[in-house]
């Protein structure tokens, strides 16, 4: 039965849970982001190559949060401190930094689709790497 209902993005509570597992596991997470992505708020000296690796650990982060829309928390860059605003759709993977495991994300669509398409029209399979 299909149904018109769009549904929110899963990528911010996907975040909050790997941010939750790397951090349980004692490891360091980091988070890659499109920094050409609209919204991006980091210091251009930190984007390489239009993406910018940023270490998310409790020591590195003040006042870290992981909302529905943005990753925003304050961080130092070269000694200076910086508010750092992500949008969580320009958010590319979150990772531990000893090991490589954790999570890829695809692109995002910036706007949902229209309501008036019916889910069949709308649905993709998704790609899943799996975490071992």
């Amino acid at each position: 039965m299909a149904t018109d209902h769009v549904m929110s993005s899963n990528r911010p509570y996907l975040l909050r849970a790997m941010h939750e597992w790397i951090n349980d596991n004692g490891m360091t997470p980091y988070m890659l982001v499109d920094a050409n992505a609209p919204g991006v708020h980091v210091p251009p000296a930190s984007v390489k190559d239009g993406r910018v690796v940023l270490s998310i650990a409790s020591r590195a982060v003040v006042q870290f949060e992981i909302g529905n829309e943005i990753v925003r928390f304050l961080a130092r860059f070269g000694g200076v401190s910086h508010t750092i605003q992500v949008p969580v759709s320009a958010v590319m993977a979150i990772y531990a930094q000893e090991n490589g495991q954790g999570m890829m994300f695809q692109a995002e669509e910036s706007s949902p689709p229209p309501n008036n398409t019916t889910t069949e029209e709308t649905a993709t399979r998704p790609k899943l790497r799996v975490v071992k």
